[in-house]
């Protein structure tokens, strides 16, 4: 059974290849090559993981079975869209499991351990974004308590997609 710890300066480069290879099986065939390519360059290498790693207004989640990554789920404190209404609102920004992973509990215990680090952080609502074109993680957020409460854009390379806003106030379930 994979263990879900805090990342580490040194998980930076199978962050990196994690992050992206679950984006592009995510996404990859609702977007254009060029779209992708711009979006993963930008987001997932190994110094911008390292970086967001030691960022103290993040907190990165792995998911680690016998040495490799499995999954990975980030948080974020900072701002947040105006339809989130929150003294402390954490963002879920990212919560991703390797397809062979699918259905074996890793989301889960990634989303388990992203509510329990807000709250001991003082959070009092979990938000995230979520792609409209994304029924299964639609109906994952549903089921651990996250309402639809706005939408904003978020951008794949120079393709503007609508992402639904989703949040929890925590303390409930």
């Amino acid at each position: 059974m994979p263990v879900i710890r805090r990342a580490e300066s040194t998980d930076a480069p199978r962050l990196a290849e994690l992050a992206e290879l679950t984006f592009r099986h995510t996404f990859e065939a609702a977007n254009t090559p060029e779209d992708m390519r711009l979006h993963c360059a930008t987001h997932y290498g190994e110094v911008i993981q390292a970086r967001e790693i030691s960022d103290p207004e993040m907190a990165t989640l792995v998911g680690e079975h016998d040495g490799q990554l499995v999954g990975f789920a980030q948080l974020r404190w900072g701002h947040s869209p105006d339809c989130i209404k929150a003294e402390r609102p954490a963002e879920i920004q990212r919560l991703y499991v390797r397809e062979a992973w699918h259905g074996k509990g890793i989301a889960q215990d990634l989303m388990a351990e992203s509510i329990a680090l807000a709250k001991a952080a003082g959070a009092d609502q979990v938000w995230l974004g979520v792609w409209e074109h994304n029924p299964r993680a639609i109906a994952f957020y549903r089921k651990w308590g996250f309402a639809e409460v706005g939408a904003h854009v978020f951008p794949v390379g120079t393709d503007p997609q609508r992402d639904i806003i989703m949040t929890r106030v925590l303390g409930s379930k």
